[in-house]
């Protein structure tokens, strides 16, 4: 079934399209394989901001394919309806995300507000839109608990004009500064509310009786409308573009959305504790779960504290494998773009969501006695690594083996001090982890890092073997991983020549050995329908433990009480610089 609706003569259509569900997706081959394309689009100017509908443009399927071209026109037609603005902050996601065309759309952007000059490439068009403003442009990479982008990342996901841009910095008289601000989740942030202690309890099973706080980025919150001016027609609204993938994702069911916001851009507590919900909650009732009790607290606090403040608008994107080898990118890796919504609020992340599980959920018949990860350039630890495992635990057979191919692994967290806390715990299984955690305040004080290694751990179902090109076999064998040399196993599965999906290879006795492989687990969820738990079921976490308890010699940041994260932990205070 193909659905298409287009533009009518009012500004914008506001119903909503039926969809066949209201946010709540059931994992079914018939869910999966139903087509989908829905197009809302406005043909005139912008109507004032009050009356602006939430949905501005939806359109994709699985057998969609939007180029370069129809992504610039989209863009820019959108950006005409906002009207002028003097003050545009835009939050791509990282290099973790090179594929999600968050870089492309970035640089569109740029190029249509006159801040960079126009690129040349695939995604030309006859006609060349710019804006009649030439606003200030802020870009902040939604890092969460990420390293900062190297420059030469910056160059290859948001082009070289981007990257080598020079802007006045407002706080000084100097002309070098880049437009980029790095996002420091222990420091730049500002709690601007809180989510209900109810909210939490029920997400981790009443194992959390705390509010959830929200922060967001410094910078983010400066950019809240002033409803109160009188001349906001000669002095346009600072305008914030949250841009990004829609994918499954561990923490959250889905990534991006709100998510770009509390956690991208977030501070250490509410990540800490976002994570740890995460855990809590159970894999396997949130991945590839738009509507779930974390998720619950993110919206609460999206309708509650961003919407009324700030001019925010989502421009989400679902990539999937190419159709064809012919593309207008050659930098997609066999991706294309499968989807666009762009909206300011849930209903355009709905949307991507129910797409998403067309295109990236993938449902085995039969679970894979070996599974073969590929990781390439974008992970360089395993917090980011570790994805081989989020992505594929679900289908992998009860004593089944997960080999990881990772030639840019070269350590464990993504700061020093998450790095230390895998070194010293390991991936060794919920029961162990929760543990250890409850006689060390330094775990308690950094509850991402205890979700990280909760989701990390196969929990003694298959075994897990890295091969790592800058770890060493001592290194990875002690936080409870195998360890095989890498270029032996590339010799044994030869990712020139192997397919995504199941193939057979002839080891040394002649025998036919089956394996499935992945060559970028950002891109997807695998699993297995006996995988799938239901709703009703109580985490192995909230089974074995009881309340988490926050030791009391430690200064809490904003107030929150310390669940989740504090300014000044008892141990190790490099881990808040």
């Amino acid at each position: 079934m193909i659905l298409c609706v287009e533009g009518v003569e009012s500004n914008y259509l506001m119903k909503k399209p039926d969809l066949g569900g209201s946010g709540t997706h059931t994992m079914t081959a018939n869910h999966l394989n139903d087509e989908i394309s829905h197009q809302i689009m406005s043909n005139s100017q912008s109507p004032p901001q009050e009356q602006q509908p939430a949905l501005f443009y939806s359109i994709g399927s699985p057998t969609t394919s939007i180029s370069k071209q129809e992504l610039r026109e989209t863009v820019e037609k959108f950006l005409e309806s906002l009207g002028a603005r003097d003050d545009v902050l835009l939050l791509p996601p990282d290099f973790t995300r090179f594929h999600s065309q968050a870089g492309t759309i970035t640089r569109f952007i740029s190029e249509y507000y006159n801040f960079t000059e126009r690129e040349e490439d695939a995604g030309g068009s006859s006609t060349r839109a710019t804006s009649a403003s030439s606003p200030s442009i802020q870009i902040i990479p939604a890092l969460g608990t990420h390293a900062p982008m190297k420059n030469e990342q910056i160059e290859l996901m948001f082009g070289s004009n981007l990257a080598n841009k020079k802007t006045c910095n407002r706080n000084d008289d100097s002309s070098d500064s880049s437009p980029f601000v790095v996002h420091n989740w222990r420091d730049d942030v500002v709690t601007i509310g809180f989510a209900p202690e109810e909210m939490v309890e029920k997400a981790t099973h009443g194992m959390v009786r705390e509010k959830w706080p929200a922060q967001l980025n410094k910078l983010v919150w400066e950019k809240r409308i002033q409803r109160e001016s009188d001349s906001s027609k000669s002095n346009p609204q600072p305008l914030v573009l949250s841009i990004g993938q829609v994918v499954p994702h561990e923490v959250t069911g889905m990534a991006n959305y709100n998510k770009n916001l509390f956690v991208g851009v977030g501070g250490v507590e509410a990540i800490n504790l976002s994570h740890f919900i995460g855990a809590v909650h159970g894999m396997e009732k949130l991945m590839g779960r738009g509507n779930n009790p974390l998720r619950e607290i993110l919206n609460y606090s999206s309708s509650k504290y961003l919407e009324p403040q700030l001019d925010l608008w989502y421009i989400l994107t679902v990539m999937g494998p190419s159709s064809s080898q012919d593309s207008d990118d050659d930098q997609n890796d066999g991706v294309e773009m499968k989807g666009l919504f762009i909206g300011r609020d849930v209903q355009a992340y709905d949307l991507a969501c129910d797409l998403s599980l067309k295109v990236n959920f993938n449902l085995l018949e039969r679970s894979p006695k070996k599974m073969v990860v590929y990781l390439n350039e974008e992970y360089h630890s395993t917090w980011l690594g570790n994805k081989s495992i989020y992505r594929t635990r679900m289908a992998i057979d009860d004593g089944g083996d997960l080999i990881v191919l990772a030639p840019w692994v070269e350590t464990f967290g993504e700061d020093d001090c998450i790095d230390s806390l895998i070194r010293k715990v390991g991936y060794v299984g919920t029961p162990a982890i929760m543990k250890a955690m409850e006689n060390d305040d330094e775990l308690k004080s950094n509850l991402s890092a205890v979700a990280h290694l909760i989701h990390g751990s196969s929990e003694g179902r298959f075994s897990v073997t890295y091969c790592p090109g800058k770890l060493t076999k001592e290194e990875v064998e002690s936080v409870g991983y195998k360890y095989s040399d890498l270029e032996k196993m590339k010799q044994v599965y030869n990712i020139e020549t192997v397919k995504d999906g199941w193939n057979t290879r002839t080891d040394e006795n002649g025998s036919e050995e089956e394996f499935y492989y992945i060559s970028n687990p950002a891109l997807g969820l695998w699993a297995h329908p006996s995988r799938f738990e239901e709703e009703s079921d109580t985490s192995d976490a909230a089974q074995k433990h009881g309340d988490v308890t926050i030791s009391s010699n430690q200064e809490a940041s904003d107030g929150s009480g310390g669940v989740g994260g504090w300014k000044k932990p008892p141990r190790k205070p490099d881990c808040t610089e």
